[in-house]
């Protein structure tokens, strides 16, 4: 099954790649704002209509989650914004390891201090070897 889920992990991250150069490329035509407002307008009428058919969950339960927990929007819009405009300037490859950069930082960060609830795993030198492999792979690719 992690088989699986890793394959499906990849995939996305490709897609991720797809998406950067088409709203970098959107960015120059309607505007960068103008590009973000589009994803999520489409994404909430997608998601919207998915939401009727198939939802199991309680919208209504929105204002008795944690405050926290609700930061995820925001942080999307931030995300998506920074793609829209790094793009067209450093191009997707640059834009895309960077963003797998501070991925893979802010993913050990809170993983060794167990914050948001999640498992903790103590930092180790494979990972930080990765990150600086990482590192390595955007000077070179610069």
């Amino acid at each position: 099954m992690k088989v699986f889920i890793y394959i499906i992990a990849i995939l996305a991250g490709s897609v991720l790649s797809f998406e950067s150069a088409i709203y970098g490329k959107l960015g120059e035509n309607i505007g960068q704002l103008e590009t973000s407002f589009y994803n999520f307008l489409m994404g909430t009428l997608i998601l919207g209509i998915l939401v009727l058919f198939f939802g199991k969950g309680e919208m209504s339960f929105v204002p008795k989650a944690p405050k926290w927990s609700l930061l995820g929007g925001i942080l999307g819009v931030i995300y998506l914004t920074v793609i829209v405009v790094s793009v067209p300037f450093v191009g997707v490859g640059i834009t895309m390891t960077a963003v797998i950069i501070g991925q893979l930082i802010m993913s050990m960060v809170v993983e060794h201090f167990g914050w948001l609830g999640i498992e903790r795993t103590s930092v180790n030198k494979e990972k930080i070897f990765a990150v600086i492999s990482m590192v390595i792979a955007l000077i070179l690719i610069y």
